[in-house]
């Protein structure tokens, strides 16, 4: 074998070692979680503890009672496990990446550092500020303001100046993020109310439900030449949609990132889910709002009143004053 031959052979070796390598890892990234993974996750969240610490402060958690013990237990927060997208920012990166390859069942306590958390602190972002621009109720130490557009926390006032701390509160902890991984999210309408309660910190009611409907469709398009105009030809076709239909409580329609946010959510969970469409019904229930606030106005009256009131208060009136045209109030009914 010349030494050109004898080259090429070992190019030829090298190509198929890489190549090998290449499957070996291909095979291994394939086995258990991925990127794009739909999971359900039990997590604590605390900072790393001190040299005089044995645990550090609780942060976030899915544990109601690891929530009561830490003293920031919420009646209006949902201590349920989440739903997650692997590799999709929804955890912190160090998280995101210790999840791939990972099986349901296993846990892990990840160490998050500070500046992938919420940032090194940065004593620059103390600054001294005039004290007319906090509000009076707000001017002690610990008060939560916001100041030209950035939130702070209040360290000082003396005299007419404030010191006001504008760095996270977390800033320059590192975290540890103990978690759980529960189970792998398969059906559509858990991943969509998943997706919903990790935006907006609750779950509402959701449904998806595939119909067939009348569309017009174009089948055949015409440009002319001189004009530029396109002249399409369409037909009335039968469509298959599939739509997410989203129950959107009083407490969800007031939930600011709703508010705010809700077109880029509800495109991001059609592009996730392979949906034509989201539909939010409004649900108005008796419990709030203006008619149910008349409602329970009308319930106090009936309820002062007997049926004996009521005959007494009908024998008072006298019918003849009462002017009331049948025909026309069938003519308003039907209108209506």
């Amino acid at each position: 074998m010349s030494e050109e031959e004898q080259a090429e052979a070992d190019e030829a070796a090298d190509a198929g070692d890489e190549a090998n390598e290449d499957a070996v890892e291909s095979e291994e990234s394939d086995d258990g979680i991925q990127n794009g993974d739909f999971l359900r996750l039990d997590y604590t969240v605390r900072t790393v503890p001190g040299e005089d610490e044995d645990e550090g402060r609780v942060v976030d958690t899915t544990h109601k009672e690891v929530a009561e013990e830490a003293g920031i237990d919420d009646d209006e927060y949902d201590f349920s496990p989440r739903i997650i997208v692997v590799g999709e920012g929804h955890v912190f990166d160090s998280v995101d990446e210790d999840l791939v390859g990972k099986s349901v069942g296993d846990t892990n306590v990840v160490t998050v550092p500070a500046d992938e958390a919420f940032g090194e602190f940065d004593p620059d972002d103390v600054r001294t500020v005039s004290a007319e621009k906090i509000p009076e109720d707000d001017r002690y130490p610990g008060a939560q303001v916001t100041i030209d557009g950035e939130q702070g926390y209040v360290e000082t006032v003396i005299g007419g100046r404030s010191r006001v701390d504008f760095n996270h509160p977390l800033a320059g902890d590192d975290l540890e993020y103990d978690y759980e991984i529960l189970e792998l999210v398969d059906d559509d309408e858990e991943k969509a109310a998943g997706l919903i309660g990790m935006y907006l910190q609750e779950t509402p009611e959701v449904r998806i439900e595939e119909d067939t409907v009348e569309e017009e469709v174009t089948v055949e398009a015409h440009e002319d030449e001189e004009t530029g105009e396109v002249d399409r030809e369409t037909e009335l076709q039968e469509v298959d949609r599939r739509s997410l239909y989203i129950e959107a409580t009083p407490m969800m329609q007031m939930n600011q990132q709703w508010m705010f946010s809700k077109q880029q959510i509800a495109q991001d969970i059609m592009g996730r889910l392979d949906l034509d469409r989201v539909v939010v019904e409004e649900v108005i229930d008796g419990s709030g709002g203006m008619m149910g606030g008349m409602g329970g106005m009308m319930g106090g009256m009936g309820g002062g009143m007997g049926g004996e009131d009521i005959e007494e208060a009908l024998d008072d009136v006298d019918m003849d004053d009462v002017d009331v045209d049948a025909d026309e109030l069938v003519d308003e009914l039907e209108d209506e």
